[in-house]
């Protein structure tokens, strides 16, 4: 059997024995594209089942970052509530089992839409305006929850999540960093003394997008998926980050390389707040600082994940990474547009 860079299959099929009613060995596993920090794998056994099995990246790991006990949790306590997430099956923190921590969860059906062509292909222009009206309903969903009634109550700090957020980053972003970038570290002291006062915390996703999202054919959200940065805070942090990844026609402000969300039928971006403030019923007339601060972020992650890459620990294709370089400075140069523009 050929070797699965970041699997060990004898000892993880073990624990899918061990842990998963019914599984029928021996198991295939096939990395999926598109992961840009954790490694997600599909998992097949011989009766044709499948799941999804999700670990940290290969190579060095930052101390805080890609914990799969939190995301593991915060997927398994919406299970029962509006929220759409896969269903649970495990999480390993023995790292003897497949040297890092792993958990499983339910492989569900349907279609991330990471570019304009295979949206096109997927989905029509009415179901194009049902991906984006199920999108801002799912997030005001979730935004709903009772943190306390699901058990995630002890799940972060409340209060503070934006300062936090902003020292956390600029921490990484120091420690990862492959050279200087003078418009993160300008765009970090200018949100430092502009932040809003935060209204009752929620849980945040942390990085809610249409391609962090599994689609129906009907253009309704089956799955909300990556929620490895997920915490307690201000909802409005995942309202401006949507809008950063939310492309208009003719717009080239999109954090996406190639945003499908141009396309004819989806929902606009004044649309998308219009429905969320609707939905939610919360005050956006701060949310030009929220989309400042969702470049400025997106900036500093990717700029981890491009050393990470030019160190070569990704996994996978290291081709489609050489154009981060550039995009990260693009982002940090777009955060510093939009700050201006908030004051």
């Amino acid at each position: 059997m050929e070797p699965i860079e970041g699997i060990d299959v004898e000892h993880v099929t073990k624990w899918f024995e061990d842990h998963v009613e019914g599984v029928q060995p021996p198991l295939g596993f096939e990395l999926v594209a598109g992961g840009r920090s954790n490694l997600t794998f599909r998992v097949d056994d011989t009766a044709g089942a499948s799941w999804v099995l999700r670990r940290p990246p290969l190579g060095s790991i930052l101390p805080t970052a890609h914990d799969m006990s939190r995301e593991y949790k915060v997927i398994s306590a919406l299970g029962p509530t509006p929220v759409p997430v896969p269903r649970t099956f495990g999480l390993c923190e023995d790292e003897a089992v497949n040297e890092k921590p792993f958990y499983v969860m339910e492989y569900v059906e349907g279609h991330i839409l990471r570019d304009a062509q295979t949206t096109e292909r997927v989905l029509g222009e009415k179901e194009r305006r049902v991906a984006g009206e199920s999108l801002v309903d799912v997030l005001a969903d979730l935004h709903a929850v009772d943190i306390d009634a699901v058990g995630l109550g002890d799940f972060g700090r409340r209060d503070g999540y934006i300062e936090r957020q902003l020292k956390r980053w600029h921490t990484q972003f120091d420690k990862s960093k492959s050279r200087e970038i003078p418009a993160v570290e300008e765009v970090y002291q200018e949100l430092l003394g502009t932040v809003p006062e935060q209204g009752p915390a929620t849980i945040v996703h942390g990085d809610y997008r249409l391609d962090n999202t599994m689609l129906g054919e009907d253009g309704h959200v089956r799955a909300v998926l990556d929620w490895e940065i997920c915490t307690l805070g201000d909802p409005l942090a995942d309202v401006g980050l949507l809008m950063v990844y939310w492309a208009d026609p003719g717009d080239n402000t999109s954090a996406l390389l190639s945003a499908p969300t141009a396309l004819d039928g989806f929902l606009r971006r004044a649309e998308i707040a219009e429905r969320y403030a609707k939905r939610s019923g919360r005050d956006l007339s701060r949310l030009d600082f929220y989309v400042a601060f969702g470049y400025w972020k997106l900036a500093c992650i990717l700029e981890g994940v491009y050393a990470r890459y030019k160190a070569g620990h990704g996994g996978g294709d290291l081709g489609a990474f050489e154009a981060f370089g550039d995009h990260v400075v693009l982002l940090a140069e777009t955060a510093k547009n939009a700050v201006d523009a908030s004051h």
